[in-house]
């Protein structure tokens, strides 16, 4: 576990006494973290793989970039909290499915699907839930496709499954819901009329994207 998250769970567990009485075992945080960080190189490689083969069979990358994080120690506890579980080790591995979370970003909104689906078939993912909000997008216009996946870590003693969240999206997709998650703190958004202007620079940027991937067809044929 790095320094700043190590440090973060102090804190917070100095000014929480729930997170106090239930995280007493540091030493099994700091495991579990490092388990969860595991899962995390071991999905970010295989989506390098991919990224590899549809370079080489067609020239060109599905992928622009990946990020990935580690849930905060007091969003971990926050959220147990919220579910009425006790903050404990077993516990969150067992109740929260995005302690460890992968954004990828794409060119093209049929990367995603080919990625999501290259990347459940393979035989050591088992898929948890699948939410499709490209589909059928938030009311808001936000846009992504979420993947719950659980994946094995190989450890010296032993092999272990954790879940990890995978959200994929555009380009495109991502430039608005970055945009409009610093928007929304900078101004509440009972303000139905910029929520509405929002949501048609959705639908817009949708549209955009469409044209894109048929100039993209069209050069390709």
């Amino acid at each position: 576990m790095n320094s700043a998250l190590l440090e973060d769970f102090k804190v917070w567990m100095g000014n929480d006494p729930k997170l106090n009485e239930g995280m007493q075992h540091l030493d099994e945080f700091r495991s579990l973290m490092t388990c969860y960080q595991s899962v995390i190189r071991e999905v970010r490689t295989k989506l390098d793989i991919l990224n590899d083969e549809m370079a080489l069979k067609e020239d060109r990358n599905p992928i622009q970039f990946i990020t990935s994080r580690i849930k905060k120690p007091a969003s971990i506890g926050t959220k147990l909290l919220k579910k009425e579980k006790e903050i404990t080790v077993d516990n969150i591995r067992d109740t929260l499915n995005d302690v460890a979370g992968i954004r990828v970003i794409c060119s093209y909104t049929d990367d995603i699907y080919w990625l999501a689906e290259m990347l459940t078939k393979q035989d050591d993912v088992y898929l948890i839930e699948t939410k499709d909000y490209i589909k059928t997008p938030k009311e808001n216009g936000y846009r992504s496709l979420h993947l719950i996946l659980e994946v094995p870590i190989f450890l010296s003693d032993r092999k272990e499954a954790y879940r990890i969240e995978v959200q994929i999206r555009t380009i495109a997709m991502d430039y608005w819901a970055s945009l409009e998650h610093s928007l929304r703190y900078k101004k509440e958004f009972g303000d139905t009329e910029l929520g509405i202007e929002l949501e048609n620079c959705a639908h817009e940027l949708a549209t955009l994207e469409d044209r894109m991937l048929a100039i993209r067809e069209k050069i390709n044929q």
